[in-house]
């Protein structure tokens, strides 16, 4: 499973970043899964002022300013194959994020979350190529079909458990273009454009269903707290608990994240899960969990080339 679990997460080359240097690693990974999960359920709430794709094109506009006034990246200077790689970074980064968004328009946030880590969990377990892992998928897809009760013709609506297993298909894609992207971009450089691609991709659709809402102070102050808590504090806290902790212990505390986003749900948009959701998705964080601790690295034949 990749270090990064968050649905827009990297695993980036650690550095030291001053001030974090003191926090404890724990309180850093907790702090950054914390941010990913109350900030995907703070976009929620401007969804019936600028739809789902506006609010994916705020999520991503301010992720892109803000990773951009901190890596400052340098494109004049890129290969062909840089530049190719970014552009299918932006693409999935794009459909990933549009995905997510939309599953969390119809589902409870925790809920999607819980079935978007379908894909990481599936990543590691097939490039291990070993029967525990695969047990431990069996594990994670028994939680989800635990949460979609198709024997009794479920409560949850299809579409929505769809557009959550295609955000999880674009969540496993996404972890395989960014460990080659890691691999040829220096620091921040190869996220920050793929960030301001997928900007690029969700514009119009964006445009068309915010329109002049989106340049409101209230939801442009909105859009900057989603692309803060999104991104640049999860970046910045993973970066530096990854400094100093154990890749391996670092996938494994952030396989709680599906618990943290039904607390994020219930405290901001008032989403209470039933006993049984709870116990299927504590069925996907025990998979995820358990294929984290036993899984190997992906291999190098495993990213997607440029």
């Amino acid at each position: 499973m990749p270090t990064t679990q968050s649905p827009d997460g990297v695993n980036l080359s650690p550095q030291g970043s001053g001030a974090l240097g003191r926090v404890p690693p724990l309180t850093l990974v907790f702090g950054s899964i914390i941010s990913v999960q109350f900030g995907a359920a703070i976009s929620v709430t401007i969804f019936d002022e600028v739809g789902v794709a506006g609010s994916t094109l705020l999520r991503l506009a301010f992720a892109s300013l803000f990773l951009f006034l901190l890596s400052r990246p340098k494109v004049s200077k890129w290969s062909a194959r840089q530049v190719k790689m970014a552009i299918a970074f932006g693409v999935i980064l794009a459909a990933m994020n549009l995905a997510f968004y939309l599953a969390i328009d119809i589902l409870p946030v925790g809920i999607a979350t819980t079935i978007e880590f379908l894909g990481p969990i599936s990543i590691a377990a097939i490039f291990s190529r070993r029967l525990l892992d695969g047990l431990w998928v069996a594990l994670a897809a028994a939680g989800v079909v635990l949460i979609a009760q198709p024997w009794s013709g479920g409560s949850l609506e299809l579409e929505g458990v769809l557009l959550a297993l295609l955000a999880a298909f674009f969540w496993a894609v996404y972890i395989l273009i960014a460990q080659r992207a890691g691999e040829i971009f220096p620091d921040r450089d190869g996220l920050t454009i793929a960030m301001m691609i997928g900007t690029a991709i969700v514009f119009i659709p964006g445009v068309a269903s915010g329109g002049a809402t989106l340049v409101t102070p209230q939801i442009l102050l909105l859009g900057a707290v989603i692309g803060l808590l999104s991104s640049l504090i999860p970046y910045s806290f993973e970066l530096e608990a990854l400094r100093r902790m154990p890749a391996r212990v670092f996938g494994t505390l952030m396989s709680v994240e599906p618990a943290v986003a039904v607390l994020a749900g219930f405290i901001v948009l008032s989403q209470k899960p039933t006993l049984l959701e709870l116990i299927a998705i504590s069925l996907v964080v025990a998979a995820s969990v358990g294929v984290t601790r036993s899984a190997r690295a992906l291999p190098a034949e495993a990213a997607i080339e440029a």
